[in-house]
């Protein structure tokens, strides 16, 4: 299960750090790799499943980078 799915009652406690972000952009890495994978092999039901988790990832990102533009800006420079 991605590490962007937490139950509800843990939502809002859990810290939100380098190591996070970084086992979410691993765990996309190893998505896309599946994905394409399964889409060589003409198995698309298999594709959908880790398409929505991916999404999801990165959705969760994105919301990261929302909440924090300063340390998105800092990290730039």
């Amino acid at each position: 299960m991605s590490v962007a799915f937490v139950p509800d009652w843990l939502k809002g406690k859990a810290e939100v750090n380098q190591e996070t972000i970084q086992r979410l952009l691993e765990e996309n890495d190893q998505l896309i790799r599946c994905i394409v994978e399964y889409q060589n092999k003409g198995r698309a039901n298999e594709c959908v499943q880790y398409q929505h988790v991916l999404h999801r990832n990165l959705i969760y990102l994105a919301t990261i980078a929302d909440a924090n533009p300063t340390s998105a800006s800092k990290a730039m420079e």
